[in-house]
């Protein structure tokens, strides 16, 4: 019997945030018992891989790409066929190439989704009338801009907070004491707060909807919506991007609530 296509996902970056992952690709498939699930294999190495942002900003010198390259190397050995890696700020181009080009060098016919430009789709896919989006990261996914750069070629106005306030958003998810990364279940209310905050900023410039682009911020997050402002959480989107890649017919159709 041939082995069903199974879903790879790289953890450990965070560790939760692949969690979460694993759990939306569960919540997001039609499936009536154990066996009706798509294969999963996640491998959680989080002390393989450097930090993205502190690479990003010149802080540590490994790049985390070749790490995360072995540990997908691993999953396609294992049998997986499409991969998912849940952290934004791995999607920048000098992390994200050297993962493709490591792949390409050995040979590697597995396909790794693209985070942002999955969730780019789903903006004209589910969204198609939302037009000005907020995005809400890292201060390594806002200084390389990822988010920018992929939604602004796709035809949206891009909002982000200005640089003062961005350090203050970045340590809702890596503040030592309550930052989301040292506190990940629960979240802390503090962390929560100034996500929320952030959002309603964002709102008031003129935003439609806001990405929640750092993979720790939708564990804090939940809601679909934040005083009616759509909240956009990649992770889902991911998630439903790798049940289509494998067994688009177990997707289960999208909902708001």
């Amino acid at each position: 019997m041939t082995a069903a296509p199974a879903i790879g996902i790289v953890g450990g970056v965070g560790p939760y945030a692949g969690l979460d992952l694993t759990k939306k690709v569960f919540d997001q498939t039609l499936a009536g018992s154990d066996q009706e699930h798509v294969p999963v294999i996640m491998i959680s190495r989080p002390g393989d891989i450097a930090d993205r942002t502190e690479y990003l900003l010149g802080h540590v010198d490994a790049n985390p790409g070749h790490a995360i390259a072995r540990i997908i190397g691993t999953l396609e050995q294992s049998g997986a066929t499409v991969i998912g890696i849940p952290c934004n700020t791995a999607h920048a181009p000098a992390i994200f190439n050297c993962i493709i080009d490591e792949l390409e060098q050995a040979g590697s016919t597995v396909r790794v989704l693209h985070m942002i430009r999955e969730a780019a789709i789903f903006l004209h896919d589910i969204h198609p009338s939302i037009h000005r989006v907020g995005v809400l990261s890292t201060i390594g996914a806002y200084q390389t801009g990822i988010y920018a750069s992929t939604l602004a070629t796709e035809g949206f106005d891009v909002l982000q907070p200005g640089e003062d306030r961005q350090q203050w958003v970045h340590d809702a998810v890596y503040h030592p004491d309550f930052g989301i990364k040292a506190q990940s279940n629960p979240v802390t209310a503090e962390a929560r707060q100034r996500l929320i905050q952030a959002t309603r900023e964002l709102a008031d410039a003129g935003a439609e909807a806001v990405i929640l682009g750092c993979t720790e911020m939708p564990l804090a997050v939940t809601e679909h919506a934040v005083d009616g402002i759509a909240m956009i959480d990649p992770t889902l989107i991911l998630a439903r991007a790798l049940i289509r890649d494998t067994a688009p017919q177990k997707l289960k159709p999208f909902a708001f609530t």
